[in-house]
């Protein structure tokens, strides 16, 4: 009883033999798991069931008014096809409206309804709080330090 299995043994000693690799200190790990905690504290502080990337489709339409959907996409890194379903599920909440823009059929402009403003709103703050939870465990010098890094690596 409590002895392992061969094949156990075998996935064990395989595990051991990484040339020092450790999972803990990769930063693609450690940045998963910041999302994640960023991501919980977004779920449980922003109304309205939006998400993060659908907070800055609106964000980015407020900040910069109506444009087609490439350029929508583009200005929060996100690729055309995620873009469409973002935008398609705003569309269909009432928070945006698409329109075919006149002087290149092919293209759709995107706006903000009166709606997606109000949400944008009631959000803002929340979205502040999410921030502050995020980063809560630093230091203040630190929290500056990480963001001018994340920034540098963006």
């Amino acid at each position: 009883m409590g002895e392992k299995s061969g094949a156990e043994s075998d996935a064990k000693a395989t595990a051991d033999d990484l040339r020092g690799f450790s999972l803990e200190d990769q930063v693609g790990f450690l940045l998963r798991k910041a999302h994640q905690r960023s991501s919980l504290f977004f779920s449980d502080l922003v109304p309205s069931d939006l998400t993060p990337t659908q907070f800055s489709i609106l964000f980015r339409l407020a900040e910069q008014g109506p444009m087609s959907q490439n350029s929508l996409g583009r200005s929060v890194a996100m690729d055309g096809a995620t873009t469409k379903g973002v935008v398609d599920r705003l569309v269909g909440r009432g928070l945006l409206v698409t329109e075919r823009d006149p002087s290149d059929r092919r293209r759709h402009i995107v706006s903000l309804t009166p709606d997606g403003l109000t949400i944008l709103d009631q959000s803002i703050d929340r979205v502040r709080e999410v921030s502050q939870a995020t980063l809560a465990p630093l230091k203040p010098a630190d929290r500056r330090t990480l963001l001018r890094l994340l920034r540098r690596l963006a």
